[in-house]
């Protein structure tokens, strides 16, 4: 435990305040009423701040268990490769952008609602994709290993797709733009990212 805080800091602090704050929420609505997004008030600047602090409750404990499981695979790992600041900077950015698109999609909306770390989780999930494209990955539901490039790809058109036509309550506009901010941010922050790569797949090759 002390050994990941020292190599992960910044994730480790994070997991433990989202899991913290969701575990408070279940019992008290008052948290979920105060950090949960709500885009009709936030496009009209009330609670503005809620586009960071709905990321740290979530709707259940199914919801709370995927999204910290993610987490736990890929942010920890993560940190060791971007760095420390340039993890908290993807996450809490990538944990805003990912919620935007909601927020003009939903801006009359009164009763729409959205809460959960997801967006930021993919982001996490995509840059980590950037540093080991031919990483294996899989669902838990669909425990088929594939390269981590074939699964982002995939994930990519799923939400697509789904953010189009769906009628469940997943925010999937947040999953893909979560995804995209993360490749974008990782990007920005290790400009170098694409030749690296790139290299992987000429250096499996070899």
């Amino acid at each position: 435990m002390i050994e990941t805080f020292l190599m992960a800091p910044v994730a480790s602090i994070i997991f433990v305040i989202t899991l913290a704050t969701s575990l408070m929420a279940f019992s008290n609505h008052n948290i979920y009423g105060n950090f949960i997004l709500n885009p009709y008030g936030v496009s009209r600047g009330q609670r503005v701040y809620t586009v960071i602090t709905s990321g740290l409750i979530h709707k259940d404990w199914n919801h709370l268990f995927f999204n910290m499981l993610s987490y736990y695979f890929f942010a920890f790992m993560l940190e060791g490769l971007i760095g420390h600041w340039q993890f908290g900077v993807l996450y809490v950015l990538s944990l805003i952008l990912s919620d935007l698109p909601s927020i003009q999609k939903h801006k009359e909306d009164i009763w729409y609602n959205s809460l959960g770390a997801s967006g930021a989780i993919s982001a996490v999930v995509f840059s980590f994709i950037m540093f080991a494209p031919t990483a294996k990955m899989s669902l838990l539901f669909l425990p088929i290993p594939m390269p981590a490039w074939v699964f982002g790809g995939l994930y990519l058109v799923y939400c697509h797709f789904a953010s189009k036509h769906a009628r469940d309550n997943v925010n999937h506009d947040a999953h893909l733009y979560g995804a995209l901010s993360g490749i974008v941010i990782t990007f920005a922050l290790h400009h170098n990212i694409f030749n690296e790569f790139v290299s992987q797949f000429t250096g499996a090759e070899q």
